[in-house]
């Protein structure tokens, strides 16, 4: 296979050793890979036993092990990543995912395009049993095929393009940023990423909306591209399938677009929801209540009064006044790692 055109930095960021075999299989297929990473790390969050673990375990096979330096949560450890990356691109994989073969090569061809600027793949559920009924899709017993609902765990969901394509943003689970990127426009916002269990999100996407911003106001173009061929296997945890998750995920999506369209403007942080809502949910309701699965057709429905009711309170005065974001970095020119 040629070589890419562009060298890669591999992040897994964790957080507990609950996940330690999910851990183990994230970095083993990142070093199954035809095309080699330049190099991979994976960030700590906050855990000294998890750390001194992690170190003893991929330390041996040239992973570089870090502490989160930032603050805790997931987007202080990916933005200590960034800090520390020598790669061209910085690509961020879930410690609850496994790359499929041909994965990373998928997602760095792109970049043969300077003037795409992040790439981001798919991510398929695999389920404690089959696809439960709270996460409804139109083909059940596929264990490939997508769900609308299938954002609440971290998974592609119907509605997304099914081949390369551009899109407003990435999902954190399986994506990728030229380094460039965090060095024009700064970082994650550490203030609306997840910390440990808590499901408040969407800094990623409020990266790529502010990376879309900053690059129009210059001038320049930017593409972020959806490419179906870069694909992970994510596992989902029983208490993922539940209808408290699903209110309480929900819930959190609403309060975190609440955040996400304060710092960078409602038109931009809820144009591909607009979309979702009034063409993909409901025929999904339509079909679901076809099918006589009532309680899948209230999942949707509850999903979505759920999120809205979030982003109302959020919305509300105050309610997101502490959400700050990072500044930009000075460009740099790192060596390759132990040089």
């Amino acid at each position: 296979m040629n070589s890419p055109a562009v060298t890669a930095s591999v992040v897994v960021c964790v957080y507990t050793d609950k996940r330690w075999d999910d851990i183990v299989a994230a970095v083993g297929s990142v070093a199954s890979q035809e095309v080699a990473a330049a190099e991979t790390l994976v960030v700590v969050d906050h855990n000294d036993a998890l750390l001194a673990r992690a170190q003893q375990e991929f330390g041996p096979q040239g992973v570089r092990v870090l502490p989160n330096a930032h603050k805790q949560g997931l987007s202080g450890a990916r933005n200590t990543a960034v800090a520390e990356a020598v790669g061209d691109v910085v690509v961020f994989l879930d410690d609850d995912a496994a790359a499929r073969p041909g994965w990373l090569a998928a997602l760095l061809e792109p970049y043969t395009d300077p003037t795409v600027k992040a790439v981001g793949g798919v991510a398929h559920p695999r389920w404690p049993v089959n696809r439960p009924r709270v996460l409804p899709g139109a083909a059940p017993y596929d264990p490939d095929a997508t769900g609308e609902l299938d954002w609440i765990v971290g998974c592609t969901y119907t509605g997304q393009p099914v081949r390369r394509a551009e899109v407003r943003n990435l999902m954190g689970c399986n994506m990728s940023f030229r380094r460039e990127v965090f060095e024009r426009i700064g970082g994650f916002a550490e203030d609306i990423g997840r910390i440990g269990k808590n499901p408040l999100g969407c800094e990623e996407t409020e990266l790529c909306i502010r990376a879309r911003q900053a690059y129009g106001r210059a001038g320049e173009k930017i593409r972020i591209v959806f490419e179906p061929a870069a694909a992970v296997d994510h596992r989902v945890s029983p208490d993922r399938v539940e209808w408290a998750y699903l209110r309480r995920r929900s819930w959190a999506e609403g309060l975190s677009k609440a955040a996400v369209s304060a710092l960078v403007g409602s038109d931009d942080a809820l144009s591909t929801e607009r979309s979702y809502v009034a063409r993909v949910l409901p025929i999904a309701v339509f079909r679901e209540l076809k099918e006589g699965r009532v309680s899948s057709a209230a999942a949707v429905v509850t999903a979505l009064a759920c999120t809205t009711a979030g982003y109302v309170r959020g919305r509300l005065p105050g309610a997101t006044s502490g959400v700050r974001l990072p500044a930009a970095q000075p460009s740099t020119t790192r060596p390759p790692h132990g040089a």
